[in-house]
């Protein structure tokens, strides 16, 4: 994975074999997103994980059978990896979707323009028959001595405990810019600006996928075509799928509407919750700064392993506060690659 810039057009990456340099003339960015997850009593505890984190470690080999799991959040991420997990022998609890019942009916009732779309999410309601599904409703806490034992779920101004074995929690996805940033590209509104071929503030560099907007996975196969197409020089042929990609990024767009997160999840975190697992910082200590910089000098805030990607979206989301600069390496590497 790429982690430097070596010098103008070189990159330094990691690989199994060692460190690498990559000359490039126009590359093509397409880093994905990760899922941001957000603190609350007892998020730290073995066995509640990140929703997107679960379903990789179980494709990875770790077994869910006979768990009872409860998956929490935003998202239609969260259907398919109940799905999933319900395939590899667990009990799905319940589904806890923060998006209010009424968003969620407008967004259904959108998805008659694409019927390919209505026919998928059907198909997955079936598959989760029998599970409850939840909406109005997250996560308050989280409780257990050695591991989770239970957790309290919030509905409508009621709340009431769960016993589970594990919690799959997430709150939608958030652009992986970093490797962007680096390069010079111009963000905004967290996202990697490009023009309509996908090329970015820096000539000759494209970008395609999650980092310039998070809209499915239809809009960045449609956009990583036409960067390649344009890059390549065939903008005639770029051109032609302009009207595709116009189409996937309007689902994502209401997509991103119909799964906002709401206000009430920026009350969560009491004083001793943690923010940043890898300094241990709690939320009491963040409170006294006002952005993130002089929280990160002050209680080295997102200057662990993970580098903010953790605790640098939730206090976006919890404080308004800018996501730190971006510096080599992007990625813990080894000493011997640098």
């Amino acid at each position: 994975r790429i982690f430097a810039l070596a010098a103008p057009n070189t990159l330094l990456a990691e690989t199994p074999a060692g460190g690498s340099e990559i000359e490039y003339e126009k590359p093509i960015l397409a880093t994905g997103a990760r899922e941001r997850v957000l603190p609350f009593p007892g998020w730290t505890l073995p066995n509640v994980f990140g929703v997107g984190g679960l379903q990789a470690l179980v494709k990875g080999g770790v077994s869910v059978a006979d768990k009872r799991i409860v998956v929490a959040g935003a998202g239609p991420l969260l259907l398919a990896v109940a799905d999933h997990l319900r395939t590899k022998g667990a009990t799905i609890v319940a589904i806890a979707e923060q998006t209010s019942t009424a968003r969620l009916n407008r967004f259904a009732f959108s998805l008659f323009r694409s019927p390919s779309k209505l026919i998928q999410a059907a198909s997955l309601r079936a598959k989760l028959r029998g599970v409850p599904y939840l909406t109005d409703c997250w996560v308050r806490s989280a409780h257990g001595e050695q591991c989770l034992d239970l957790i309290d779920l919030n509905r409508k101004g009621k709340s009431w405990k769960v016993e589970c074995d594990m919690l799959a929690c997430g709150f939608n996805l958030v652009p992986n810019i970093e490797l962007a940033v680096l390069l010079g590209c111009e963000i905004a509104d967290g996202c990697v600006s490009v023009d309509e071929f996908q090329q970015t503030s820096i000539t000759n560099v494209f970008c395609s996928g999650e980092p310039t907007g998070v809209a499915g996975v239809e809009s960045s196969l449609v956009e990583g075509r036409i960067a390649g197409l344009a890059a390549a020089g065939d903008q005639d042929a770029a051109r032609s799928l302009f009207a595709k990609r116009d189409k996937a990024r309007k689902f994502g767009e209401a997509l991103n509407r119909a799964f906002a997160l709401r206000d009430e999840l920026k009350a969560l975190a009491d004083d001793d919750t943690i923010v940043c697992r890898c300094e241990d910082v709690a939320y009491g200590r963040l409170t006294e700064f006002d952005n993130f910089r002089d929280a990160k000098l002050q209680t080295r805030c997102g200057m662990g392993p993970c580098q903010g990607r953790i605790c640098g979206t939730a206090t976006q989301f919890l404080f308004d506060w800018r996501p730190g600069s971006v510096r080599p390496p992007i990625f813990p590497v080894k000493m011997e690659n640098l």
